[in-house]
């Protein structure tokens, strides 16, 4: 199964859809008009016209109908087929995409097919596609808003540094202790409305950000570093400016020794 094919079935029955409305609209003005004038032999032809035309409206809306019922959902997902043209459309767009059915990662948004209900999730939201171009374009969309979002790595160091003092205070640890990353994001958006407008994946991409700058310093002098972790689910997965993959888990803040 494909959704272009019936994307494709939909297309002229959309057309004479579109098309009806126009003119039904364009013919009720005309129609208000000759009630109000009184123009009786005029508005007698433009009914026949509009009936005609609500004849074609309904024909198209009929015909569309039967093409999505027609359209069985259910196997289209447990098949694979959504799965292999979603893959095919992240190949074709340029969209990074790592992992296999249910979820998949198309950095720094998360995928999830639920084959049961029929149902896709981004980033645990719940989003109506059954097209898999239309999921692939809009997570590329969502990707280019993200890289036009200006950006400060030695501001986001900093910032990071700040999380991390707290953090080494709240959980009794050692000043230059390793933390990992999923738990610092927690300090830097302490309440549940802060991280909705600040989620972890706009954490991971600024992570990324960072770690593509190259910088290792922050503006009181302080370095770090990134460390990786032998529990991957704590383990925050990014891509440098080559598209390559790391994964991130801990950092530190150490002062230089002279």
């Amino acid at each position: 199964m494909n959704y272009e094919n019936l994307y494709e079935t939909l297309q002229p029955q959309h057309k004479s859809l579109k098309e009806s409305l126009a003119s039904l609209q364009k013919l009720s003005k005309t129609i208000t008009k000759e009630t109000d004038g009184g123009d009786i032999k005029n508005l007698i032809k433009d009914l026949d016209s509009m009936a005609e035309t609500a004849a074609v409206l309904s024909s198209a809306l009929e015909s569309m109908r039967a093409a999505v019922s027609g359209f069985d959902t259910k196997t289209y997902f447990e098949s694979g087929d959504f799965a292999r043209q979603m893959l095919d459309a992240c190949q074709e767009k340029g969209v990074d995409v790592r992992g296999s059915a249910p979820v998949f990662e198309m950095f720094p948004y998360r995928v999830k097919l639920d084959m049961e209900n029929q149902d896709v999730y981004v980033d645990r939201k719940k989003v109506q596609c059954m097209r898999p171009q239309s999921l692939v374009d809009t997570i590329r969309s969502g990707q280019e808003k993200l890289n036009r979002v200006s950006f400060n790595p030695a501001v986001f160091a900093s910032e990071l540094a700040d999380a991390y003092d707290t953090a080494v205070l709240k959980m009794k640890r050692q000043p230059t202790a390793d933390i990992y990353l999923s738990s610092l994001y927690k300090f830097l958006a302490p309440m549940s409305r802060f991280r909705k407008d600040y989620d972890q994946q706009s954490f991971a991409f600024d992570l990324a950000r960072l770690y593509i700058s190259r910088i290792d310093v922050t503006k009181s002098g302080r370095r770090f570093q990134f460390g990786p972790s032998r529990e991957s689910n704590k383990s925050i997965r990014i891509l440098d400016e080559n598209g390559q993959q790391h994964f991130l888990s801990t950092i530190c803040f150490y002062k230089q020794e002279e």
